[in-house]
């Protein structure tokens, strides 16, 4: 089902396509397909098949992945790689960033997107000014490198230099000052990583050019538990607001986090990812209509208050 019109029935939106991190629902591509199948969305976002990163993935498995997703009609909107993540410090080499774009840029180049979702290194024992230097030495080439491969590198607001500060996203934009860079922007990161995602979003929000919908909640221990967009403390609600109100169009990515997080070695999808995924995405759009119905009632309200001053 295609996003060409909203619809107070199932959230669709103009402009905004739905998606999901596939390998939140199943590891392998059938489980990911069906997942999409069920909610009608169109639309993937890679991160592993069958436990592989794209980029790790042999030629054989590759092609298969490719034919799957062409075959089934369901497009790419990004490809995550784990440049510059939470397992590649500041002081690691540099050398396996530089492969593992190399590689995707062929391979996006087949799948038909642009976008590669890339942090910005976590430190690694390095004071806050070398490390911030190396991290914007480090930025700089890889994005001028993707830029050569017409790719658009998406920083995510993670782990990284760059990760949770609004000023160090603004001050990465402007010493790249590139277009091959954009911020992705994952509302459930706040939580987890101890800022308002809201404050953040605010402040970057005209360079955001994707979006993870990502709801948590913490709990004692430093735990965090993740829940349906709109049911934890993120600010689902609104961060989706601001976005439509500020005219985002792009893809709303979910990644529940409720069956598969990397970062903790969980994985859960086995059991009953699919579902969960699909349960999730239904709750995204019920969350949708909500809030498009009264973005649209104040435009209304706001439209009739200018024509009465008049």
């Amino acid at each position: 089902m295609s996003a060409d019109a909203f619809s107070v029935t199932d959230g669709r939106l103009p402009g905004i396509r739905y998606a999901g991190i596939g390998d939140e629902a199943a590891p392998d591509l059938p489980g990911q397909l069906e997942a999409l199948r069920r909610l009608g969305w169109p639309s993937i976002e890679l991160r592993t098949v069958d436990g592989t990163a794209i980029a790790d993935l042999n030629d054989h498995a590759f092609a298969r992945l490719a034919g799957g997703l062409d075959a089934a009609g369901v497009d790419v909107v990004c490809v995550d790689s784990r440049i510059a993540n939470w397992a590649r410090p500041i002081t690691g080499r540099f050398e396996d960033d530089l492969d593992e774009l190399r590689i995707l840029a062929r391979r996006c180049a087949t799948l038909g997107t642009r976008y590669i979702r890339v942090m910005s290194y976590p430190n690694a024992g390095l004071s806050e000014a070398d490390w911030g230097r190396r991290a914007l030495r480090r930025m700089t080439n890889l994005v001028h490198e993707a830029e050569q491969h017409g790719l658009v590198l998406l920083h995510e607001n993670c782990s990284g230099w760059a990760g949770t500060r609004a000023d160090r996203m603004l001050d990465l934009l402007q010493h790249v000052d590139n277009p091959a860079l954009r911020l992705l922007f994952d509302i459930g990161n706040g939580v987890p990583y101890g800022y308002d995602a809201r404050a953040v979003l605010d402040a970057v929000i005209g360079h955001v050019a994707h979006v993870h919908v990502k709801d948590a909640r913490p709990r004692a221990g430093d735990q965090v538990d993740y829940t349906l967009p709109g049911d934890g403390e993120s600010g689902v609600r609104e961060c989706l607001t601001a976005l439509l109100r500020h005219g985002y169009t792009g893809a709303w990515s979910i990644e529940p986090h409720t069956h598969l997080r990397p970062h903790d070695d969980h994985n859960a999808t086995d059991d009953d990812g699919i579902a969960a995924f699909v349960r999730y995405g239904r709750s995204l759009e019920r969350l949708v209509q909500s809030v498009q119905q009264e973005v649209t009632a104040a435009s209304v309200v706001t439209a009739d208050d200018g024509g009465a001053r008049a």
